[in-house]
């Protein structure tokens, strides 16, 4: 077993999960709640990862992190080296990559959060940070732990941008789906089959553990709202 490209793949996907929380949250409150025009286009923008193929993300990243362009030189000379083929390109990539995981769970926990609560928090005068901090967040809760989950396991199982943007490198970009494909490249079939099980197990006991809670997501925020309605109307 590789423990080196474990330790790498475990440290990418909670890295880059702790990022994505923090930008999804406030995008899909401005999804969910806003009205503006832009709103669609924002939309399309953030679920464009899920159709387009990642080798093609990891090409323009490639590019655009890279010395070819300004961009890419100006990061250079700010880090003192360029985020392509680096740890931290990787994190920038996985951001990317696996950011409708993120905002999609959340947009959907936000959108059915009970409106007569918000418009009553506006009247009272909260602000869009408050709403979100006491409201939102709270009552949409198993959709971020949905959205966690779903963004550290799509970047522990992710190939094609590790492989464009931060290429094979022993200890800084190389994880297990990379030490998987070379296994199999090389015919070890025996350790391919170890990373792969690995991989496996890894990821089913990440969705046992949610679905075994006692509020697990298969119940979802929409079914709690409805459970708070109906008790709601016995007391009528």
């Amino acid at each position: 077993m590789d423990w080196q490209a474990l330790t790498l793949t475990l440290k990418l996907s909670a890295i880059t999960t702790a990022i994505l929380l923090c930008l999804a949250i406030p995008l899909a409150a401005w999804l969910a709640l806003g009205r503006s025009r832009w709103r669609l286009l924002a939309q399309a923008v953030t679920g464009l990862p899920l159709v387009l193929p990642p080798t093609v993300l990891g090409f323009y990243l490639l590019i655009l992190l890279g010395p070819r362009t300004g961009f890419g030189r100006a990061i250079a000379s700010l880090l003192g080296h360029p985020l392509a083929f680096s740890f931290e390109g990787l994190v920038v990539g996985s951001a990317i990559y696996s950011l409708p995981f993120a905002v999609q769970p959340i947009v959907a926990g936000f959108a059915a959060v009970d409106s007569s609560l918000i418009d009553a928090a506006r009247l009272l005068g909260a602000s869009p940070l408050r709403l979100v901090r006491t409201i939102l967040v709270p009552l949409a809760s198993r959709s971020l732990l949905a959205a966690a989950v779903l963004s550290f396991l799509h970047t522990i199982g992710e190939f094609g941008v590790v492989l464009m943007l931060g290429g094979d490198i022993p200890g800084a970009t190389r994880t297990l789906s990379l030490v998987l494909f070379n296994q199999v490249e090389g015919f070890d079939y025996a350790a391919a089959n170890r990373t792969a099980t690995l991989l496996f197990v890894l990821c089913l006991a990440a969705l046992v553990v949610v679905y075994a809670g006692p509020n697990n997501l298969a119940t979802g925020p929409t079914s709690s709202n409805s459970r708070s309605r109906n008790r709601g109307s016995g007391n009528d």
